[in-house]
């Protein structure tokens, strides 16, 4: 994908740049308000859980359908939308929504295992696709992704929303440009794990629950026995399912170090790291995590997560100062003296993607066919980075990676981790 490809189509405006400069707090409903959805494309939402609601929520004038394993969640979604004035189709099987004529696009937000499955298949069956972050559970999935997107033609936007917030593209933008001089390293800070929050602590195994089919929300997953704790959001802390915050924040400010390096087509060369986990192994993924990323340009990209970490957010630290933005807020120090206003700041002739809705940027691209912010190639690149951390961890090992190649260098082990066998008679070929 060249530069000129992504250039921006849409305008920013003064009420847009309002809005994400609210609290972080605030952060996401800001993103929600600027949608303006386009009547004419018909959206399928599959997995309408928690975030699935609220991606619900983004493009409800859409919406024509739900589909979850849940009948439940799909009865609730459902209801809700009657509420609003439209009268959905339900589904429990996805296979179903991508069968129907009525429907031009699916939002994907089901847990991360079921992210490639339905991709690959909506693409085949002629559906642009928005699917949550992170695009992928292994890195093969991802690269098999952005094939079934390429050979069918379809509109693929991944659900890293900050790449549509005013603060991460000004930063960006700064720091392309040499606002900094000689970029010397970048640090991102991560959130620990939230499993015990919610969860409390540990539960034996159990029947499902009659609205939930079990089975199929395993899918292509190993067959396990139900655990409350391990099902709907918890998901994300079992490496069957998921990669931790690793990969959910991950997802967000690893992909916005890709982006402020100029490296969405490609990635680190060598990474390395450590983690603590859960001395009772209620859960699976690591409490807390340092890792360092590589790049043939010589800058390292530092990452933590969890407690006693670096800041919230991304922080690039150059010759001449830093820049570091989080959700609803960016901060610039140059030559020692904190500049008062960075959106005052000249960035540059490099110009980044415009985008300022990231759920009305996909329906606008859906229209003019043009690629959206976060194309599934950069949601691959950016997943890739969070898987091959994780990968490091897990073995202890520093590896190094080919990123033309998308090959872990000599390392089986480690490289048997790009990919996953999925449980029959699920299949991605």
């Amino acid at each position: 994908m060249s530069q000129p490809t992504r250039r921006s189509f849409l305008k920013s405006s003064a009420a847009a740049g309002a809005l994400l400069s609210l609290p972080a707090s605030t952060y996401r409903a800001a993103l929600l308000a600027a949608q303006k959805p386009s009547e004419s494309v018909r959206i399928a939402c599959i997995g309408v859980g928690a975030q699935g609601r609220g991606n619900m929520g983004a493009v409800r004038k859409n919406v024509v359908a739900v589909c979850d394993v849940d009948k439940d969640r799909v009865a609730s979604a459902a209801a809700e939308l009657e509420k609003a004035g439209t009268k959905a189709q339900t589904f429990n099987d996805y296979r179903k929504v991508l069968e129907s004529k009525d429907i031009d696009a699916v939002l994907i937000s089901t847990p991360d295992h079921w992210h490639a499955l339905p991709t690959v298949d909506a693409c085949r069956a002629g559906k642009d696709v928005y699917t949550e972050k992170p695009l992928s559970l292994v890195v093969t999935e991802g690269r098999a992704m952005v094939k079934a997107a390429r050979d069918n033609k379809r509109i693929v936007q991944t659900g890293s929303q900050q790449r549509s917030g005013k603060e991460f593209r000004q930063a960006c933008e700064l720091v392309r440009n040499g606002v900094l001089g000689k970029l010397t390293q970048v640090k991102v800070g991560l959130p620990g794990p939230n499993w015990t929050s919610k969860a409390k602590t540990a539960v034996p195994d159990a029947d499902p629950p009659a609205a939930l089919d079990y089975d199929f929300w395993v899918g292509p997953a190993p067959e396990r026995k139900y655990n409350v704790n391990r099902s709907h959001y918890l998901f994300r802390f079992f490496w069957d399912y998921s990669g931790g915050q690793q990969t959910n924040f991950g997802a967000h400010h690893l992909d916005i170090a890709q982006w402020g390096l100029g490296m969405d087509e490609s990635g680190p060369v060598a990474v390395e790291g450590s983690a603590t986990f859960n001395k009772d192994k209620w859960f699976e993924t690591p409490e807390t995590a340092k890792q360092t990323f590589t790049y043939a340009n010589g800058v390292n990209v530092l990452c933590s997560l969890g407690s006693g970490g670096y800041p919230s957010g991304v922080t690039f630290e150059g010759e001449k100062g830093t820049i570091s933005v989080n959700r609803g807020s960016i901060s610039v120090t140059l030559n020692g003296e904190k500049v008062a206003d960075p959106y005052k700041l000249a960035t540059g002739d490099v110009k980044l993607y415009v985008s300022n809705g990231h759920h009305a940027n996909w329906i606008e691209c859906i229209k003019t066919r043009k690629l959206p912010i976060c194309d599934v190639e950069i949601g691959h690149r950016s997943a890739t980075v969070c898987h091959l951390g994780n990968i490091a961890i897990r073995t202890g090992k520093k590896l190094q990676w080919d990123p033309a190649k998308e090959e872990i260098v000599g390392d089986k082990e480690a490289a048997a981790m790009l990919t996953k066998e999925y449980r029959k008679p699920w299949s991605l070929g």
